[in-house]
């Protein structure tokens, strides 16, 4: 084993504990809707926080304390709203010490160091991080188009606590990988001093598999949107129809596996071995599996003709 990952190993950071708590939580969740309703008595309030969108109207009626905490689920686009500014100002920060020869903020160095960035002299390549910083910034660019451009959204609502989770979310996402950076004070520690030396075999798969995996989200997202259009591409309904074409032929939230997917290719940018990242996959999946899985029972209440050969999440699996 390489000496940087036994190190990872060895201790936890603030930013690995956070993403292996919510991980755990998440698949506690996940593990709680799989049980048989008879076995485990719900809560209004519990079962209102995990489902969004369609999957919280498609319960008995909700408390009215639940509903004063409603907003629009449109208001997604704010999400990466967000991450488009600050992990663009966190990309413009990696640039400074990469490519000008300036150094991090003094604020941002110590927001780092508190979170668990370590000065390194070699180990993680400054090279993965920059890459999966823009495949982040890339990924919540798209992400914002789609939600202008593409997707078609209902009066579908989302909890204002779930609103909050997604703002923070990618605030401490763009800030973990600029925590995988390795430090030489308050500079980017770069082996040889260039950057492109530092490209590597896993490089070129992790984009690879970044543009085949955002590609089809879009495509994904593009059927979803033209559930509720006409052929001219104008509006007319918003009602749910079943979907058909790419992936949807093997699960029912292809959308949420290619996110999955994302994430993957992120890791393996990485180089495989960032303990971290590894982290902030699993919650990944836990997350996505779970909002698939609502979302699969949603589909099949809903339309007797629902495809019996479709899986929630993962093709022929689950």
């Amino acid at each position: 084993m390489a000496p940087w990952a036994g190190a990872e190993l060895s201790t936890l950071n603030p930013l690995s504990a956070v993403w292996l708590t919510l991980a755990a939580a998440f698949l506690v969740t996940l593990l709680l809707q799989l049980v048989p309703a008879g076995l485990f008595p719900g809560c209004p309030l519990f079962q209102d926080l995990i489902r969004y969108g369609k999957t919280k109207g498609a319960r008995p009626p909700r408390p009215a304390a639940c509903q004063a905490f409603d907003i629009p689920k449109r208001y997604f686009s704010h999400f990466y709203i967000v991450s488009v500014v600050w992990n663009g100002f966190l990309l413009w920060c990696l640039i400074q010490p990469l490519f000008l020869g300036a150094p991090f903020p003094n604020w941002l160095h110590g927001l780092l160091r508190i979170l668990g960035a370590s000065q390194f002299q070699g180990g993680e390549l400054a090279l993965s991080a920059f890459l999966v910083l823009v495949f982040l910034w890339l990924h919540s660019l798209r992400r914002l188009f789609e939600c202008f451009y593409v997707s078609v959204f209902s009066n579908a609502m989302i909890n204002v606590v779930q609103y909050c989770f997604g703002l923070v979310y990618y605030v401490l996402i763009g800030l973990t990988v600029l925590s995988q950076v390795p430090m030489d004070g308050r500079n980017a520690y770069v082996i040889g001093k260039n950057l492109l030396m530092q490209a590597r075999w896993f490089h070129i798969l992790g984009m690879l598999m970044f543009i085949w995996s955002s590609a089809h989200q879009y495509k994904c997202h593009v059927i979803l949107g033209n559930l509720r259009k006409n052929k001219a591409g104008v509006v007319i309904h918003c009602n749910y129809r079943i979907p058909f074409g790419d992936w949807f032929e093997y699960v029912s939230s292809p959308n949420y596996l290619a996110e999955l997917m994302i994430y993957i290719s992120m890791a393996v940018t990485f180089g495989f071995h960032n303990i971290t990242w590894w982290l902030v996959v699993t919650y990944v999946f836990f997350s996505q599996a779970l909002a698939a899985f609502l979302s699969h029972k949603f589909y099949k209440s809903k339309f007797v003709s629902y495809p019996k050969h479709r899986k929630a999440f993962l093709p022929f699996l689950f």
